[in-house]
C-alpha cells in the first residue's frame, strides 16, 4: 500500500510539473515546457505581398527574441497562419487552409528565426491531441484614436476599449478561441510588442490586426536576412525555371543568377545578367480606378514596352499582369510581329495544386530573373520583384523603372539596396 501511495505522488509531481492544469481522460494537454507560441493574424482584405511584409516585421522580432538573455521571450516560437479566403483568390465556399510550405521553404525560414506551421504546433503537443485550442491570449492591435488629429506619433501601447467587437474564432478554425481578448491601441516597431509579453505569462499568444506593427528599421541588414530567408519552395521555383527555358531562353546558368544553397552563404555581387527578355508588371483591375492619375493607357504601354526593346535590342517581353485576358490581347495585338510576347497561363492542375497566391510568385520569379524589370509604382507586387532582383544581384538601373502616366507623372521607387 505504502509502495502505491509513493507511486501515486510521483506520477502526480511529474504531472504537475511537466504538464498544464488542463487534463482530459486522465491525458494532459501536454504543452512543451520550454516553449512559448506566439500566433497572429492580419486584417482580411490585406493581399499575399502584404501579409509576407507583416511576416517580416514579426519574424524580425523572433530574431531578437531568440539571442535575448531573458527567459521569458527566448522561449518563443512564431506560428505561422495558414493561407485562407485572400481577397484577391477567387472566392472558394470553403477555407483553403493552405501551409506556408505550399509557398516558401520552411527550413530556409528558420535559419533566422524560430518559425512553425500551425499544424506543426499541435505535433509538438504529441502524443496527447486534442480537438480544441484555447488560446492563453488575444491582443487586437488597433491605431490610436487620436494618433493623425494631434500628430502624436511617439511609440506607446495602452489596453483601451476595442474600436470594433471582437471576433471569437481564427484563422477560420471554428476549434480555435480564447476566453481573454484585450484591445491594445499600439504605436510603435514590432519590437514593442515584447512589452506587452513581458507583463503576462500566458504561453500562447495571438495578435489580431499584426499589420498595425511597424517594421523596427527599414532596408537594414536583419531586414534584409529576413527576405532572404524568404525562398520560395523548390517546386515552385523549378515551375517558373522551366518556362524561362521553354519560351525566353533563360537559366540561371546563363543568366548568372545561381544562388547558394544557403542564403547565409551568399555574399555580396551585382553581375547578374538575365535572360534575354523585358518584364513587366502591368497592375490594373483596382488601380485603374484607384490611381487613374497615375496608370497609363495601353497605347501608352505599348510605346514604353516597345522602346526599351529597342533600346536593350531585346525581341521578347513578358507580362505578368492582372488584366483580363480581353485587355491582355488588346495590348499584345499592338505589338509588331517582330516582338514575342508571353504571358504565365498556369495549366489546370498547377492552379489548382497552387492557387492563385502560387500563380503570382511564379509570375514573380520570370521577372525578376529578366535582363530588365518595368513594375507599376506604388504596387507591392512590383516591390517584391525587385527585392529579388536585389538578391540576385541585379544592377539597380535594370530594376527600379516603372510604367509612366506620362513624361511629366512619373513617380520613381525608391531604391532599396541589399546589405548583407
Amino acid at each position: 500500500m505504502l509502495i502505491r501511495t509513493i507511486s501515486f505522488l510521483i506520477i502526480l509531481l511529474i504531472n504537475l510539473v511537466f504538464c498544464e492544469d488542463v487534463c482530459y481522460k486522465d491525458k494532459c494537454q501536454k504543452s512543451t515546457p520550454q516553449n512559448r507560441y506566439l500566433f497572429y493574424d492580419v486584417n482580411p482584405p490585406e493581399g499575399f505581398n502584404l501579409r509576407r511584409d507583416v511576416y517580416m516585421r514579426l519574424v524580425s522580432l523572433m530574431h531578437k527574441l531568440k539571442h535575448t538573455n531573458n527567459p521569458d521571450l527566448n522561449k518563443f516560437k512564431l506560428v505561422l497562419p495558414p493561407w485562407s479566403h485572400l481577397v484577391h483568390w477567387r472566392y472558394r465556399e470553403t477555407p483553403e487552409y493552405l501551409p506556408w510550405s505550399k509557398f516558401f521553404d520552411i527550413e530556409s525560414l528558420q535559419r533566422f528565426a524560430p518559425v512553425i506551421e500551425l499544424h506543426e504546433y499541435f505535433s509538438d503537443l504529441e502524443p496527447f491531441k486534442y480537438t480544441k485550442l484555447i488560446l492563453d491570449r488575444v491582443y487586437i492591435l488597433q491605431h490610436f484614436e487620436d494618433m493623425f488629429e494631434t500628430g502624436n506619433f511617439e511609440e506607446r501601447w495602452k489596453v483601451e476599449k476595442c474600436h470594433k467587437p471582437p471576433k471569437l474564432k481564427y484563422f477560420y478554425y471554428a476549434n480555435i478561441t480564447s476566453n481573454t481578448v484585450k484591445c491594445i491601441s499600439f504605436h510603435g516597431p514590432a519590437t514593442k510588442l515584447q512589452e506587452i509579453f513581458l507583463k503576462t505569462n500566458a504561453r500562447t499568444i495571438l495578435i489580431e490586426h499584426a499589420e498595425v506593427v511597424l517594421h523596427n528599421t527599414f532596408g537594414d541588414k536583419i531586414y534584409w536576412q529576413s527576405r532572404r530567408s524568404m525562398r520560395f519552395n523548390v517546386k515552385i521555383r523549378k515551375i517558373a525555371s522551366d518556362f524561362r527555358n521553354s519560351y525566353l531562353n533563360s537559366s540561371d546558368e546563363l543568366d548568372n543568377t545561381i544562388l547558394e544553397q544557403n542564403w547565409e552563404d551568399e555574399k555580396p555581387k551585382r553581375n547578374a545578367i538575365g535572360g534575354p527578355y523585358l518584364a513587366v508588371h502591368l497592375r490594373r483591375r483596382d488601380f485603374v480606378r484607384a490611381r487613374v492619375n497615375e496608370i497609363p493607357d495601353f497605347n501608352s504601354v505599348y510605346s514604353q514596352i516597345s522602346k526599351k526593346l529597342d533600346e536593350l535590342k531585346l525581341h521578347s517581353v513578358f507580362i505578368a499582369t492582372d488584366s483580363p485576358e480581353k485587355e491582355f490581347n488588346e495590348l499584345k495585338s499592338k505589338f509588331d510581329k517582330k516582338y514575342e510576347v508571353y504571358r504565365y497561363i498556369a495549366p489546370p492542375e498547377i492552379e489548382k495544386e497552387y492557387h492563385e497566391a502560387g500563380v503570382a510568385i511564379i509570375d514573380q520569379i520570370i521577372c525578376s530573373h529578366a535582363r530588365y524589370f518595368i513594375g507599376t509604382s506604388e504596387s507591392t507586387f512590383s516591390f517584391r520583384i525587385q527585392e529579388e532582383r536585389e538578391i540576385l544581384g541585379f544592377r539597380t538601373n535594370t530594376t527600379y523603372n516603372v510604367l509612366c502616366k506620362n513624361k511629366n507623372n512619373c513617380k520613381k521607387p525608391s531604391v532599396w539596396q541589399i546589405v548583407y
